[in-house]
């Protein structure tokens, strides 16, 4: 079976397509505030999942990082807002000390690449 990679470097791929599976690394912004670097990433993702034949329709699970749980709320009105009404995927949210302090949230999602 036919694997791809989008935007390799030396230590991974930025999003893997196996089997009809869009898997993405975790994505990371540097953005000033919670919501912001969410809304930040979320638009990374937007971008990935469109060059792997994707859309966030078709998120089928998401993994999220957060620096502190404190700040749960902020991260989820930028979640809510680009989530599509019906199509949720399922989620994990977990406190976790991101690669820098200048990361407070960072975001893995899978997705089935569309039709």
């Amino acid at each position: 079976m036919t694997i791809e990679r989008f935007e390799t470097g030396t230590r991974m791929s930025q999003a893997v397509v196996h089997g009809g599976t869009v898997y993405l690394a975790g994505q990371v912004s540097d953005a000033d505030g919670v919501e912001a670097q969410t809304r930040d990433i979320l638009g990374q993702i937007d971008e990935l999942l469109a060059q792997a034949g994707s859309t966030r329709e078709n998120l089928l699970s998401a993994t999220i990082y957060l620096a502190d749980m404190s700040t749960f709320a902020e991260m989820n009105r930028a979640w809510d807002a680009w989530v599509p009404a019906g199509h949720a995927p399922a989620r994990a949210t977990v406190e976790a000390k991101l690669a820098g302090p200048q990361y407070r949230v960072e975001i893995s999602v899978v997705a089935a690449r569309s039709a």
